[in-house]
């Protein structure tokens, strides 16, 4: 591990105006948004869709890391241009989603456990020859009646830890995502009780680990309203709640919070994001506060697109319109006059 050269990637991906792209959809992820526009989830078309979000003219001002699924890491372009070639080229940094999924945890009814400790090591070693230069393992925690419980926090952030180790060694930049979900119906102070709990956990198992903390990045969740709750927060209080939350958890060593948008609508995850970086800077927060969205910034360009070619122009543009809005709000900078294209 050269612990400078991991502080040096985290810092280039959490850079000013700067966030990440989150394309790395599951096969039956991408599927289903494929099939809310009729377009038949192929080989092909994943890679055309893919290629056209990461050859949009001037993306990097505004997006500095990928996160790649398996399949495409090792695509080539419709040119024959490998796809990390194509990031690369641009100053982009190309990342790899390493997890393989939530799956029941068992004797925990309605609770999760994110696989794929097994093979890691080697897997990490051929991602890192083909160009990746950061991994992602997302945990899953669930707030309902009686849930989480305390043993699945525990499993979840050591496999987290165990997770970003792996990665250091091989001299990945760790992204470490515990996500607490914002389905239900609880309040905001339920979502700030459990991120607290979660985050405390996580840096506990990544110390014990001896994680290089200022080589890592932390996606968490933003702390919201259930989705369905009533009387859902304002992005002020979702503003404040958050920061105070990671101010009582998450260490000033780690370089950068890269939020991910979580099931938000567009306009919300833009406008909680702005909030949360106009508190940060009054609250004097240590860290950058960036994105790393992937509905929050594919759900429009993909609705422009609908699979055809004739549309790939039309679909970079507006690609090209969230990712500035995005970065708006990533410097707190953002107003709704930008939504015009």
């Amino acid at each position: 591990m050269n612990k400078a050269d991991l502080e040096q990637i985290a810092a280039s991906i959490v850079a000013q105006d700067k966030g990440i792209l989150a394309a790395d959809e599951s096969s039956p992820t991408i599927k289903k948004r494929f099939d809310s526009i009729n377009t038949d989830s192929t080989e092909e078309n994943r890679r055309d869709y893919r290629e056209m979000l990461f050859k949009t003219k001037d993306i990097s001002q505004f997006v500095s890391g990928v996160i790649l699924f398996h399949e495409t890491i090792y695509q080539n372009g419709s040119d024959g241009k490998p796809l990390v070639e194509v990031l690369t080229d641009q100053g982009i940094v190309p990342g790899i989603k390493v997890d393989k999924g939530a799956k029941p945890l068992a004797g925990h009814p309605n609770e999760t456990i994110t696989e794929g400790l097994d093979g890691l090591r080697e897997r990490l070693e051929e991602y890192s020859k083909a160009g990746a230069k950061f991994t992602k393992w997302r945990a899953v925690i669930s707030i309902g009646d009686s849930i989480p419980s305390k043993y699945c926090i525990e499993a979840n952030a050591h496999s987290l830890a165990r997770f970003a180790g792996l990665s250091q060694e091989a001299g990945l930049v760790p992204i470490v995502e515990p996500e607490v979900l914002m389905d239900g119906t609880h309040s905001i102070d339920d979502c700030f009780r459990v991120t607290e709990s979660v985050l405390k956990e996580v840096y506990d198992q990544l110390n014990r680990s001896e994680v290089h903390l200022e080589g890592t990045l932390l996606k968490p969740n933003m702390v919201l309203s259930g989705k369905s709750a009533e009387g859902r927060a304002t992005p002020e209080e979702v503003a404040q709640a958050t920061v105070s939350c990671f101010k009582n958890t998450v260490p000033s060593s780690v370089p950068g919070i890269v939020f991910l948008s979580g099931g938000q609508s567009d306009k919300e995850a833009t406008i909680n994001l702005d909030a949360i970086n106009k508190y940060a800077q009054t609250a004097n927060a240590p860290w950058e506060l960036s994105f790393s969205y992937g509905r929050g910034l594919q759900a429009a360009p993909l609705n422009a697109w609908q699979g055809k070619q004739v549309n790939m122009e039309k679909a970079q543009d507006v690609f090209f319109q969230r990712a500035l809005v995005t970065s708006a709000a990533r410097n707190g900078a953002y107003n709704s006059s930008m939504e015009a294209v």
